[in-house]
């Protein structure tokens, strides 16, 4: 049984997407969730590292509310260090 479909390259898909996640907002200040068409970036900075948990629990629990399913297989993490001269 299929209960929520787009498309998977409609043009519909990307928009659907961006509208059903405008609600989507970061737990913890200093966090920040982009989205563009069908991705989302959970962007944590040094200093909230201790929040990544709690960010990635709400965004599974926001996509279970709203039918959709978070590809682990997908998500990565990718650390960045900004040397400061």
């Amino acid at each position: 049984m299929i209960s929520a479909s787009v498309i998977q390259g409609s043009g519909v898909g990307p928009v659907s997407y961006v509208v059903t996640a405008s609600d989507l907002h970061p737990v913890n200040s200093g966090n920040l969730v982009t989205k563009y068409a069908d991705d989302t970036y959970l962007i944590i900075s040094a200093s909230n590292v201790n929040s990544c948990t709690s960010e990635i629990e709400h965004i599974e629990l926001w996509s279970t509310t709203n039918n959709l399913q978070l590809n682990r297989a997908k998500s990565s993490e990718i650390s960045k260090e900004i040397l400061t001269v």
